[in-house]
């Protein structure tokens, strides 16, 4: 029978997988303007570990009430900056170490399993209606897609940054074997 892990459990699981983590992950935001979906962007990025946040555009403010509400006191956990422009934004990402890859339908992009997410990521991702501009895609160091098979012919920019940040975590995680899954406590 199962049960759900007391919260000792579940911080003693989560050291574990960060002790397990060496890749760093950054995230660029450009012009993400809906406060609950850059809250919920904010929790994402607090949950695998996102080293840096880059803001540009008229992306939301993370101390917006309204950001708050779906981070839920996440946004202290995450390093941000603004910056006016997204040239700046890219610049700075790269000066920390960075490979950017933009998350785009957009030609000349490869879908997301296969998209170069070795080493040290910074994920980039564009405004909710219009998605990456084109200053971001030209800057970038690559530019990746999710499949989709649906009849809807795209994802809510909090989804999409939540599966591709996820997807890089898997990357570096996938080499750890069975061990890696043992369960907490057994």
């Amino acid at each position: 029978m199962s049960s759900q892990l007391r919260p000792t459990d579940v911080k003693r699981l989560n050291r574990q997988w960060r002790r397990r983590t060496e890749g760093r992950l950054a995230l660029l935001v450009e012009s993400v303007t809906q406060p609950f979906n850059l809250g919920s962007i904010l929790r994402t990025c607090a949950t695998l570990g996102v080293d840096h946040l880059w803001l540009t555009g008229n992306s939301a403010d993370p101390e917006d009430p309204k950001v708050g509400k779906t981070a839920l006191g996440t946004a202290a956990k995450v390093d941000h900056t603004r910056l006016a422009t997204t040239g700046q934004a890219l610049e700075a990402a790269r000066a920390d170490g960075f490979e950017v890859v933009a998350l785009e339908l957009a030609k000349n992009a490869v879908p997301l399993h296969a998209a170069p997410l070795e080493g040290d990521v910074c994920l980039a991702v564009g405004a909710e209606d219009h998605g990456c501009s084109p200053a971001l895609l030209s800057g970038a160091d690559a530019i990746t897609y999710i499949p989709q098979i649906g009849r809807v012919g795209s994802l809510n920019v909090a989804v999409a940054t939540a599966i591709a940040l996820a997807e890089i975590r898997r990357r570096e995680w996938s080499g750890f074997g069975d061990g890696a899954d043992a369960p907490v406590g057994s």
